[in-house]
Parts: structure tokens; sequence; C-alpha cells
């Protein structure tokens, strides 16, 4: 007889906070550029996206949590890609 083991659900606490964020239900193009966006067109959609970001009760933890990760992609609690990659650098240094 084999015997089964159930595994473990998903930590909602861990993950509860992207249910109240801002961006819930915006459209993923605001916080993800296509491909070859650049300029004033990537600045314009940045813009958009970080305002709804400033106005998001979670953004504390959305911010941390894609620090945490090193999230490569997207507007993550008001920060871009680069702004992300300067803060983790800026760490790095601080710590060495």
């Amino acid at each position: 007889m084999s015997m089964t083991q159930q595994l473990p659900g998903p930590n909602a606490d861990f993950w509860d906070w992207q249910l109240h964020g801002a961006c819930r239900g915006e459209a993923s193009e605001v916080f993800y550029h296509p491909d070859g966006e650049r300029g004033r067109a990537r600045a314009n959609r940045e813009n958009r996206a970080k305002a709804i970001c400033f106005s998001c009760p979670v953004l504390e933890q959305c911010r941390a949590h894609a620090l945490a990760v090193a999230e490569p992609y997207g507007i993550w609690g008001g920060m871009s890609e680069s702004e992300r990659q300067a803060a983790l650098r800026r760490v790095k240094v601080a710590t060495n």
C-alpha cells in the first residue's frame, strides 16, 4: 500500500498584501514595458504606474518584496527596474 502525502497549501499570509494593491484590476501593460519602449513613452508609462503605486496602501510591502526577490521586471512599490537595481547596489556596497 502506498502512502500519499498532501502538500501544504499556499501561505496566504505571505502573499495576502497583494490582494490590497492599488494595481489590482489595472492593465499589466502600465507596469511592464513592451519590447523596445524607450524615451518619453517609457517615462510616461512609468509615471502612470508610479502614480498608482504612490496611492497604494501596500506600497511598502510591495517594495520590500520586489527588493527581497530582486524582481527584474516592471514597476513594483513605486520603483522601476533601474531604481531597484541601484537600491540593491547601494545596499551591497554599504554591507561590504
